[in-house]
């Protein structure tokens, strides 16, 4: 574990009962895992992300990030799932935070994935949405929102790969 750059520094302590964990391998298991001496495993999961890309018409909403990592690169609103909530609810409430506008979903773009230099990594789950006329503001994490015509995607300027694979995706999958 301590070898791979894209796992955090692993906790030395149960989560469940506050014992010292350990690196061991465990018979049901396929690799050396942290657990504690009472049987409790530790395990190093990537993190679930839910983004939504905002439509109207046949253009879609972009927001430009005023926070790190990837200050000021455009992106799509999106962010982590809490652990009360499935990923179409944060989605919903990500795009309420980050740009101000309520968003219907209606339907999955796709999934992606990556490693994170200063985490497990991420699991991104991408929506459509719809917006209607409302428009859209910057919330505290944007410093920017902007409508696109597919032709003005700033394909140089995106956040992450996960962003222009899901970008891609859209494009390809949108009825005209």
């Amino acid at each position: 574990m301590a070898d791979n750059p894209h796992v955090p520094t692993p906790p030395s302590f149960c989560a469940h009962c506050g014992a010292a964990l350990t690196e061991k391998v465990i018979p049901t298991e396929d690799r050396p895992r942290l657990a504690c001496d009472r049987g409790h495993i530790s395990y190093l999961n990537p993190k679930l992300i839910a983004n939504v890309i905002p439509e109207r018409g046949s253009n879609l909403l972009l927001m430009r990030r005023a926070i790190e990592p990837r200050y000021g690169s455009w992106t799509m609103p999106g962010g982590f799932v809490e652990i009360d909530e499935s990923p179409e609810k944060a989605a919903i409430r990500e795009a309420q935070e980050e740009v101000n506008l309520e968003v219907s979903l209606s339907g999955l773009v796709g999934v992606y994935s990556r490693p994170a230099p200063d985490g497990p990594g991420v699991v991104a789950l991408v929506f459509r949405g719809s917006s209607g006329l409302q428009e859209p503001t910057p919330g505290r994490e944007a410093l920017e929102v902007r409508w696109f015509t597919p032709e003005e995607i700033p394909w140089s300027e995106l956040s992450y790969e996960t962003t222009r694979l899901a970008l891609r995706d859209w494009l390809e999958g949108r009825a005209d």
